[in-house]
């Protein structure tokens, strides 16, 4: 038995000459609750699409339950198994609250019927409302019921809390959490609010320019990276050349400040062994190793 539901492997896409993805592969395991982080336009939601079957790629593989995303004939009888929140939150314009609900689930045998009155009540959605008038943060939460109602295998949310007041937002945190846990349900979700994935996910991947630059387990990730920070008593006369393992690197003046990946002792090592050099290692956290590498990507 494959254990990952969503596979995808040298995934390229262009949109007018323009690259969207550029060789990009991802794993997510069955039952995990996976982050996928990027900036705008990094490639997140062209992913999304294509594995909705949205999309064709330009060429490589995606397959969601093993089944390839371009396959037409399957493509119904997978849809069934997702739970969807799309980034633009898009909804039949001429529906209530109450009339979206029950066409929906007329689709989908597994409905919860349990799920459908519990988040009714947390949400607050107001049923006799058509969706124009409903704020996008309504809007997310309305897409979150439909998602999350159907007895769905697997959840693809994209930016699943926008336009959501916090309080609301670790409501859902905990539902999703929930979900996972009780009902082995696998959740992939991309979020531009990195300490939402830091306090949920047990994977995630960074995209960057179309590739996967950062990927796997979240708490394995935040052992594996450190930061050393190096103070030194004199300027240096020329820039270290240091060993394996610092990923970035930035010095101010007598400051050195290393985002290390591995081979952290060498490392230790070498920075102790400049003259008169302080050295101090930290933890870091998921908002440090985004930005160090988007912003060198």
């Amino acid at each position: 038995m494959n254990d990952f539901v969503i596979e995808a492997n040298e995934l390229y896409k262009s949109y007018k000459g323009r690259p969207a993805l550029s060789g990009f592969d991802l794993q997510v395991r069955a039952g995990s609750v996976f982050g996928f982080l990027g900036r705008n336009g990094a490639g997140k939601t062209t992913t999304i699409k294509l594995l909705m079957g949205l999309l064709k790629p330009d060429s490589g593989m995606a397959r969601v339950f093993g089944s390839p995303v371009t396959d037409a004939r399957q493509s119904i009888g997978v849809r069934r198994r997702i739970g969807f929140v799309t980034e633009d939150k898009e909804l039949y314009p001429y529906m209530t609250v109450e009339q979206m609900i029950r066409f929906t689930r007329a689709f989908f045998p597994r409905w919860r019927d349990d799920l459908e009155k519990r988040y009714l009540r947390m949400f607050e959605l107001p049923l006799r409302k058509k969706v124009p008038a409903l704020s996008k943060g309504m809007r997310s939460k309305l897409m979150l019921l439909l998602a999350m109602s159907h007895g769905a295998e697997l959840l693809i949310l994209d930016e699943p809390g926008d336009g959501i007041d916090p309080a609301a937002q670790e409501d859902i945190l905990r539902e999703l959490v929930a979900l996972a846990a009780s009902e082995g349900t696998t959740i992939f979700f991309s979020s531009h609010q990195l300490s939402e994935v830091e306090q949920i996910a047990d994977h995630i991947c960074i995209i960057d320019a179309g590739r996967a630059i950062v990927a796997g387990s979240l708490d394995d990730l935040k052992c594996q990276y450190q930061r050393l920070h190096v103070i030194l008593d004199r300027e240096l006369p020329a820039p270290v050349q240091w060993v394996e393992g610092a990923e970035h690197v930035h010095q101010d003046g007598r400051t050195i400040s290393i985002l290390a990946s591995r081979n952290i002792d060498n490392l230790l090592e070498q920075a102790r062994s400049l003259p008169g050099a302080s050295v101090e290692q930290f933890p870091v956290n998921l908002k440090e190793i985004f930005l160090e590498h988007v912003r060198t990507n």
